[in-house]
């Protein structure tokens, strides 16, 4: 059946198909040099959707996977929520379906839950992978209070990814959906982002994270979730310091990191959206050149270009070939 968009503005199912196209864009780059890219696909790298649809990877796959948790939830508590994100977790690593690639964290961590463990207990705490933000975009388009949404954000990303660095990047990537979506300018973001980083580095949400900090090992709650504070603000200080350069020459990754883990798949997708904020398709095809993370540094520079222009900014053919179109169309339309 094919997705129905009417495109007028629509931010949250922008941000949602931005995602999935980034996705589908850096799959087959990943794990390709900067060169051999520019080798298949030119100086400009990925910018048509390959594929009938073209299919996306586990980013894409768990960022459903928490949208519909979200979606399904009858009250946005930890309480509420824990189990279905575990549910939807659970449900995708046996998938027939979850034969992309998925990261070692994340089946790990699931291998965990599985077994009924608390989720504190489940996670691997010294883990900041990527995984604890790419697949967050869909709390950041619910119409929640601020406390709630860092909440969110930092609970889905500590089900699998416990380190304080994958917790405080996924709040601000959830922070930064909302900002857009509510009308921030791209360039801004660096700015808005360090602020509330600085607001936020001693404050260690109990009620969502529970004991997490003590199986870390960490003295305090706040030296805990500080030194995830901490760790992004050194990586924004990174992204302000690129933005202030001319020119986009050479790959976004060697100045704020490859994006393997959390604040760097962060820092550079937002490079790579800021740089071609006038351009979505380029800010996707940017992200997918990359000697790094490509899928994930490309989605999160879709659902970021797509908070801010809404589904104006991508090519209209796509929205029907991209995977689970369906289910993003649900999705954005609950939420536009």
């Amino acid at each position: 059946m094919a997705a129905v968009i009417h495109t007028s503005v629509l931010r949250a199912s922008g941000s949602l198909f931005g995602l999935a196209y980034g996705d589908a864009l850096g799959k087959p780059t990943e794990f390709l040099t900067v060169a051999e890219i520019e080798r298949r696909y030119g100086p400009t790298g990925p910018r048509e959707l390959s594929g009938e649809p073209a299919l996306v990877t586990d980013d894409t796959q768990m960022a459903l996977a928490v949208g519909w948790a979200l979606h399904e939830a009858p009250s946005l508590t930890p309480e509420a929520v824990e189990p279905l994100l575990r549910a939807r977790f659970l449900a995708w690593a046996i998938s027939p379906d979850n034969n992309r690639a998925p990261g070692m964290t994340c089946l790990r961590a699931c291998a965990e839950l599985s077994r009924g463990l608390r989720w504190q207990d489940a996670t691997v705490v010294g883990s900041k992978g990527c995984g604890a933000n790419m697949r967050v975009t869909p709390v950041g388009l619910l119409d929640v209070d601020l406390d709630t949404l860092a909440g969110l954000a930092q609970l889905q990303a500590g089900l699998t990814h416990g380190h304080p660095t994958g917790l405080a990047a996924s709040e601000l990537t959830a922070y930064a959906v909302r900002a857009l979506r509510g009308g921030a300018a791209l360039p801004e973001l660096p700015a808005v982002l360090t602020e509330r980083a600085l607001a936020q580095r001693l404050v260690y949400r109990e009620q969502w994270l529970g004991d997490l900090w003590r199986r870390a090992g960490a003295r305090t709650p706040e030296a805990f979730i500080a030194q995830g504070w901490d760790e992004c603000l050194a990586v924004l200080r990174r992204l302000t310091n690129a933005l202030g350069q001319p020119g986009d020459s050479g790959d976004p990754c060697r100045v704020t990191g490859e994006g393997w883990v959390a604040e760097e798949a962060l820092a550079t997708a937002l490079l790579c959206a800021v740089r071609h904020a006038d351009d979505p398709v380029a800010a996707l095809a940017r992200g997918a050149t990359t000697a790094g993370d490509s899928d994930s540094i490309a989605a999160l520079a879709g659902a970021f270009v797509g908070a801010a222009v809404g589904m104006a900014a991508w090519p209209s053919g796509w929205v029907d070939r991209i995977e689970y179109a369906d289910q993003l169309a649900a999705l954005g339309a609950a939420w536009d």
